[in-house]
């Protein structure tokens, strides 16, 4: 089995001729918790949609535990939140569920269900109401229960802290660091620099296409001689401009 989750090797992707992604190296390790930083439009989206196989890149090569991204077998241990979710208006929360489940071939266990909704804090009666009644953020809970209840050995969450009140983040973050302890892989992306700081092994930052770091958010800190992430992130991405404008 391979020690590497993710492979990016000079991944590029342009869109009507301007680039998204350039050049773009990257490895995940298995069992690491890794955080994807950038602006909005830096390309954290359109890496995942081209490992995803959403869309194909221009160039490069991406690896899943060793497998090309384009192999179906390889996406078939990872599980995927999107940044902007919305399960089918018309199915109950129950009813997603089991379809979800039965994608990724794992039973529907009630019990587990029951479990994951308390651990998540999202009300029982959800598994009965449409899901078009829920609110933003009793809809990203259902999403990340799914993922959650999938058993997958690498989890893509696309800002998954995306309209939970401070109450459902701590509790998430709970729940993710129980995926730690059993050795799941953890790629997300997320504008919550004190997330990233708190959860992850690793983090890159990706501005304007291009991979500007990769390392613990302790020797970005570092690196920048930064009080904290957030104005070692913009020493970044203010030092990688600079050196695009000389």
């Amino acid at each position: 089995m391979s020690d590497i989750a993710l492979r990016f090797n000079q991944v590029g992707k342009s869109f009507g001729g301007v680039a998204a992604l350039a050049d773009f190296s990257l490895e995940v390790r298995r069992g690491e918790f890794f955080g994807l930083v950038g602006e909005n439009g830096a390309g954290k989206t359109t890496l995942i949609k081209c490992l995803l196989d959403f869309c194909d890149a221009d160039c490069g090569r991406i690896e899943i535990f060793g497998v090309p991204h384009t192999a179906t077998a390889a996406r078939s241990r990872l599980a995927f939140l999107p940044e902007r979710f919305n399960p089918p208006f018309y199915l109950t929360g129950r009813d997603f569920l089991r379809y979800m489940l039965e994608l990724h071939r794992t039973p529907y266990d009630e019990a587990r269900v029951t479990r994951m909704f308390s651990a998540l804090d999202l009300d029982q009666s959800a598994l009965t109401r449409p899901a078009r009644t829920y609110s933003k953020g009793m809809t990203q809970k259902l999403g990340l229960a799914a993922c959650l209840l999938s058993g997958k050995d690498l989890y893509i969450l696309d800002e998954p802290t995306s309209g939970l009140d401070p109450k459902a983040r701590a509790l998430l973050k709970r729940e993710l660091r129980e995926l730690r302890h059993a050795r799941r892989t953890l790629f997300f992306t997320s504008h919550a620099l004190a997330d990233v700081a708190e959860m992850c092994d690793r983090m890159a930052i990706v501005h304007a296409g291009r991979l500007r770091f990769a390392g613990t958010p302790d020797e970005l800190t570092r690196r920048f001689g930064a009080g904290d992430l957030e104005q070692a992130f913009l020493a970044c991405i203010a030092d990688t401009a600079t050196a695009a404008a000389a």
